[in-house]
């Protein structure tokens, strides 16, 4: 949807167990979904849709390591180089000590880091704004989009046809 003038054909669906099986039929006809777009999660919608798995995790998992890198070795330098001071008969290199404030810092790089990333990705920066549909997309409506960018009139009679055969509420177009 980043393209501008973008000719967008949607409908909106109430409930959703019938936008899983209308996406179905879709993938069915052989259909090109340009979006679906729910209120909430709905299980069962990325597979049919054919999408993959996220790869935040990774990116968790490299943050987290830069937190745990960066406090260990951080500590290991003030408690050994910059201020070696021997209290309560710990030595200047306890490992054990460090474990605490080390988690802490790795959980807070790997959720500061997800964060970031998702954000980045998602075109959700401060500043953005970006084109919806129908506001009721975002409250307690579903939605499926098709591109329709220079679509003859028999395509858009057979998409208005597939959103009344497969329970739409409502058929909208919009240009985005």
């Amino acid at each position: 949807m980043s393209a501008a003038n973008t000719e967008v054909l949607y409908g909106l669906y109430d409930d959703e167990e019938i936008l899983l099986e209308a996406v179905k039929k879709a993938k069915e006809d052989h259909l090109e979904i340009m979006d679906v777009f729910t209120p909430f999660p709905v299980h069962g919608l990325d597979p049919i849709l054919g999408l993959e798995e996220s790869r935040l995790h990774i990116a968790g998992f490299i943050y987290g390591a830069i937190g745990t890198l960066t406090a260990f070795l951080f500590m290991t330098w003030v408690f050994t180089r910059d201020w070696p001071i021997i209290f309560g008969g710990k030595p200047y290199f306890s490992a054990p000590a460090f474990i605490p404030i080390t988690f802490e810092v790795t959980v807070l790089m790997a959720s500061v880091g997800m964060v970031v990333t998702f954000y980045t990705i998602c075109g959700m920066a401060p500043g953005v704004t970006n084109a919806t549909l129908d506001d009721r997309i975002t409250d307690d409506k579903f939605c499926i989009a098709f591109n329709t960018n220079g679509a003859s009139s028999d395509v858009l009679d057979k998409l208005k046809g597939f959103f009344s055969s497969t329970g739409a509420s409502e058929v909208n177009s919009k240009t985005i």
